[in-house]
Order: structure tokens, then sequence, then C-alpha cells
């Protein structure tokens, strides 16, 4: 059994993506404005026939697994569960009886925590003194306690175990999800007199709890949160992301926190783009699950000597998984919920100031060392140049390498002299951060134009000649590449009067996605005017390979010896050739 193939079977995929976007009925498909982009005109395409979406503006597209996987910025797994649960299907039934039974297992647990966090957000609007907290000293609105599911846990030994219980909840499931412990009583409640607020996973299900300590005792932690679990682990949960990730993906940053309550303030002061990561001891799964969002990333942890050992620890993390980091400064050392509730407006305009991370750490060893004292400039030159020495970009690193003899007050040869003999493998490597697909105009531009093409010269095999002067390395993306070749080894193939041929299967959405590119733009053409758009976006593409591969070539051509001078020059020859060949063809 296939349960992708049964959840599709079960599911439209404009049902699916109508809980997202608005659709309007256009023709045979649907429309909606794209969530990838800031557009006034609808982009996005969804045909009921086919069972796939594609994006006109940012080129993206396929079935509704991947549309949840875009939009919700999931895993396949993740998406496959919530498309599994919105069909009915148990997925038990597709796995093995060992995954089958920890399938089950999650799904009971999952079932128990929501079970809990109703029972709380009840007893919360029960009991005056968590409700006053909430709502006057912490001075959030009924929207957002609502929102946040903010609940109270009793201070009994077993009134929530006693509910589950009542709820058929077996004691081992309870315990597994974190909500009970054995104690020398007995079985009993893990939270008792506390604040709940409920840890949700990107999909908004709770998966756990952070208990915040409401009476004045000092003898017990103020914060408890749920134990590892099936479900929860503190060193992937990213609080918060299940209600900013659309406001992250739109702001293009997301700002990383300490504490919930500050991501709560935020977001009830309006600023939406912001998360917690459970203190500042960031992952890399933390940075992986931002990520999926935006590749900018700002911390607002606190200034002190923590926060900086934090942010040095998290350096090689973000250029590993490929985010730029950099650092909001709080004033007067108030955190995100004090200031907020100080002054909601200031708290925007911080996060649009961040500083680049290593600029910051410049910052904060200027103030923590004696920088007039020789001991001083060595310990500032070896704490900085341990960064330095390893951003890939000459230009930047010259930048500052300048920087630090001004702040020091020595000769720059100095500093790289010093550089020089210090050990590689203890400095931080700081890699060049790649621009997301989604984010870089130049490429999504470079990909709509292959779709473009491809559809046209699938669908009219008499335009097969203007693939002619391609190869497949000229384009960007796998799907595009193995339908080149098709073409090409096919050129009388018509998919109109053939089935899909077993070499292109694998690729079906692809072929569905070029099917409604060329529906939506090219059906209604006649011939000459589809002869001179495949004309036009075949020279498109031919100049913008030209034009990529003669940079590569001219960044050859400097480092270059007299042997290979000669042979990158014949390179540029062809390329010109090739360029000049085609204008005069196309006309």
């Amino acid at each position: 059994m296939d349960a992708v193939a049964d959840i599709k079977a079960r599911l439209s995929i404009e049902d699916v993506v109508s809980q997202y976007l608005e659709l309007k009925r256009s023709g045979r498909n649907f429309k909606a404005l794209s969530p990838f982009s800031q557009e006034k005109t609808p982009s996005l395409m969804i045909s009921p026939e086919k069972q796939i979406w594609h994006d006109f503006s940012s080129g993206k597209g396929g079935d509704m697994f991947s549309f949840v996987m875009e939009i919700e910025g999931l895993d396949f797994v993740a998406t496959l569960e919530i498309l599994a649960r919105q069909a009915g299907i148990d997925l038990s039934k597709y796995k093995t009886s060992k995954s089958g039974s920890g399938s089950k297992e999650k799904q009971k647990m999952l079932d128990c925590l929501e079970l809990a966090t109703k029972f709380y957000e009840l007893y919360l609007q029960k009991n005056k003194m968590p409700l006053s907290y909430v709502s006057e000293k912490r001075g959030y609105n009924k929207k957002t306690i609502n929102t946040f599911r903010f609940g109270y846990s009793p201070n009994k030994d077993t009134a929530l175990v006693d509910f589950l219980r009542s709820k058929k909840i077996e004691d081992s499931i309870i315990q597994k999800a974190g909500l009970g412990t054995k104690r020398y009583r007995g079985f009993q409640d893990m939270f008792r007199g506390r604040l709940m607020i409920p840890l949700m996973d990107p999909s908004g299900l709770v998966v756990g709890f952070t208990a915040r300590q409401l009476d004045s005792r000092t003898n017990v932690p103020k914060y408890i949160n749920t134990p590892a679990s099936p479900l929860y682990d503190k060193s992937r949960h990213v609080y918060g992301l299940h209600l900013a990730k659309e406001s992250i993906r739109k702001q293009d940053f997301a700002v990383a926190v300490e504490g919930n309550l500050d991501v709560v303030a935020s977001h009830q002061a309006g600023v939406n783009n912001v998360v917690a990561t459970a203190g500042t001891a960031v992952t890399e799964s933390h940075l992986k699950a931002l990520a999926r969002f935006t590749s900018d990333v700002r911390l607002a942890f606190d200034q002190d000597e923590a926060g900086l050992k934090a942010t040095e620890r998290v350096i090689p993390i973000a250029a590993k998984v490929g985010v730029n980091l950099s650092i909001i400064t709080i004033p007067s050392g108030k955190d995100p919920d004090e200031l907020i509730q100080n002054d909601a407006s200031l708290w925007q305009d911080i996060i649009e100031k961040s500083d680049p991370v290593i600029d910051w750490i410049i910052e904060r060893y200027q103030k923590i060392l004696d920088i007039d004292s020789s001991l001083g400039k060595k310990q500032f030159s070896d704490k900085i140049l341990a960064v330095i020495t390893q951003l890939t970009d000459s230009v930047e690193q010259d930048h500052y390498y300048k920087k630090v003899s001004k702040i020091l007050d020595v000769h720059e040869d100095a500093l790289r002299q010093k550089a020089l003999s210090q050990p590689q493998e203890k400095a931080v490597r700081l890699k060049p951060i790649a621009k997301q697909p989604n984010l870089d105009k130049l490429t999504v531009d470079d990909i709509r134009s292959q779709n473009k093409l491809l559809a046209l010269v699938l669908f009219f095999p008499s335009l097969r000649s203007y693939l002619d002067k391609l190869a497949p390395q000229m384009l960007l993306q796998e799907p595009s590449k193995k339908m080149m070749q098709y073409l090409k080894a096919h050129p009388d193939y018509n998919l109109d009067s053939q089935k899909l041929p077993q070499e292109l299967q694998d690729i079906e959405d692809y072929v569905n996605i070029l099917s409604l590119v060329y529906e939506e733009l090219y059906k209604n053409l006649e011939v000459i005017e589809l002869r001179y758009e495949a004309a036009r976006l075949q020279i498109r593409q031919i100049e913008t390979y030209v034009k990529k591969q003669k940079g590569a070539l001219s960044r050859a051509l400097q480092k270059a010896d007299d042997t290979q001078t000669g042979l990158i020059l014949e390179k540029v020859k062809k390329l010109d050739i090739l360029l000049k060949t085609a204008k005069e063809t196309s006309k």
C-alpha cells in the first residue's frame, strides 16, 4: 500500500491549499495571491485536474505535499503526518508492526497533551490568582491568552492524572508525554500550581509545556520544562514558530529571543516574526528550522558575558546552516518583554537595526578588555583574528583588518603577520552565505524562463529546434534537465497524443507544471507568436549562460599561467560564437 497515493485519493489539492489561501476560480483552475512574494495580482495557480500547483512569481510548484512543506516549513515526514490526519488515514497500516506501534503511541501522546492543554486552560479561567498574573501583571489581553493557550495546573497531587484517566488515557502515555511522574505517594501530576505555557510544533500541535512558578518561593526553579520525549526535544524546539512563520517569510527575517514570554509580549505588540530558542543555547536544529523561512536571523539575547560566549558558539553553526547572523542590542539592559511593556514601538525600531555579528563581537570585547594595555591588545587580537582569518571574502577580510588596526592603533601588517602564525584549527570558519533560491530574483527569473521554453517545446514538437543550441547543463533544475534530454532524444514525442513515457514518470509533477504553464500563458496564441516567444526564450537562456560562463572564465584568467590563458580565451571565443549564431538563426 502507498500512503501518499491513498492521501491524494482522499484529498484534493484545492481543499489543501484553500486552508491557507483564498482561491478564486479561473476557468478549469483556481488562482490565489502568492504567499512567497508581495504581490497584488494572483499568480499562484492550482489545477484540480492535474492535482498540482505552480507559483508563476517564484517558480515554485508541485503537489499538495510540496505546498504544505513550503508553506509550513516542514520536512516530508511531518507533512505526511499532517495530510494523513486530514485524510483520516492511519499511517501505522503502511508501516511494520514495530514502527506502526510507535506511530500509534505518538498519536496517543498528542491526544493526551491536547486534553491536558484544555484542562489547564479551563483551570486558568477558574482561578483568580494566575488569571490576574497574566492579565494584570503581564498585561496580556484575552486574545493573546487564547492564542498562546495559557493555562494553570491545580496545586493538587493528581488533578490532571485523574482527569486523563477518566478519558481512558493510560498512565504509561501520561508519563511519556511528560505530564505525570512516580513519586513516593504514587503516580502524580508533573506540574502543580504553575502557569502552563504550551509548547507547540510548527503545525500548532502541543508537544510539551513550560511551567512558571507564580508564588514567591526561592527553593524551587522558576521555570520547569516538559522532560524530553518522543515529541519534545529542547535542542530542536523553536517556541512560537507556528505563529511566527508567516510573518518571518513576509518580513524576510526572524528574531530569536531567550524567553517564551518575550515572544508572547512581542506578538501582542504586533511584531510577529519573533521566536524563542530556550535561552541562549542556539543549536543547528534551531537554525535549520528558521532557515526554512529566511536566511536572516537576528539574536536578541542578554548583552552579558554569557550572551557573548553564546554568540561566538553559534557563529560556525550559522555558517554551516547558511544563515546570516546579526545581533539586536536592547538599551539599558532590558529584556524584550520589559522593553515592550514600556514602549512597544521602540521594540519594532530596535529589531530593524541589528548589527553584523562580527562588528558586535568587536564592540563587546572592546568593553570587556583593556585595549590600551599590551596584554589587552594581545587578548583582543587573539579573539577577533580567530574570526577574521576564516572569512573567505578578501574585501570583507580587508575591511576588518583595517578596523581592528585602527582600534588597537597598531600597523595592519602586524595583524596580518599574527594571523598567519595562528593555528587554523582554532579559528572560527565563516563562509559566504548563499542567497536562498526563493529570495534570489535572478535565479527565479531564470527558472521561470526555462519552464516557459520547455512548456512550449513540449506541446509544440515543431518548436523543438529551439533546443538545438541548448544543453542540459545550461538549466538549473534536475527535472528541467531531464525533460530537455528526453525531448532532444525524442523530437517527435507529443504529450497530447501519447501517455507519459517511463523515462518521465518520476518527474510527472514537473510535466504537469509545464502543462499548467502552457495552458495559462500560451494556449490561445497563434503559432507565429509561439515561434517568436520560443526564439526569445532561447536567446535569453543562451545570453544568461554565456554571461555566467564568461564571469567564471574571467576569474580563472586572473589566476592562469601562460599555458592556460590560450585555452581560456578559446573558450570565450566559442561562447561568443554560440551567442552570435543563436541570434542570427532566430531572426
